[in-house]
This record gives structure tokens, sequence and C-alpha cells, in this order.
């Protein structure tokens, strides 16, 4: 009889422990993720005046208040405006 209980409390202790190991790693992979998620985020999205394609801000170009995918795309939109005003 001794023997039964003395397994039993092995039992719920591995068993007690193994949970609690299992939390924790379930906690760590969480932050884990949020931190994966929080350093690859490529920032807000702005729209290229002329193609109207979406890019991540920190690789667009700004000129004269607008959003640009290229530097090609910026010089075509300014060309286009600098003839608009022309006329």
């Amino acid at each position: 009889m001794n023997l039964l209980i003395i397994r039993l409390i092995i039992f719920a202790v591995v068993l007690f422990a193994g949970l609690r190991l299992y939390r924790m790693y379930r906690q760590w992979k969480l932050e884990h993720d949020k931190e994966k998620l929080s350093s690859h985020d490529g920032g807000s999205m702005v729209r290229c005046a002329w193609c109207k394609v979406h890019v991540p801000e920190q690789e667009a170009m700004r000129a004269r208040g607008e959003w640009f995918c290229c530097g090609d795309h910026r010089d075509k939109y300014i060309d286009e405006q600098s003839e608009a005003g022309d006329d």
C-alpha cells in the first residue's frame, strides 16, 4: 500500500512539473512571436502618386508632398505636373 501511494505522489509531482514547464514554454513562445512580428513590422503603407501601388513608408520616396515607389515614377509625376502647370 505504501508503494502505491509513493508512486501516485511521484506521478502527481511529475505531471505538475510537466504542466508547469509547458505553460512556461507557451508564454515564452507568445512573447517570442510578438517580438518577431514587431521587428518585421514594415511600418505604415503609402500609395505611389504615379502608379497607385502601396509600398512600405520606409522604402518609399517623397517629393512635393507625395509618395512614390521609385525615382522614375517621381520624375514622371514631377514632369507631368510641370507640363500641366505650363498650360
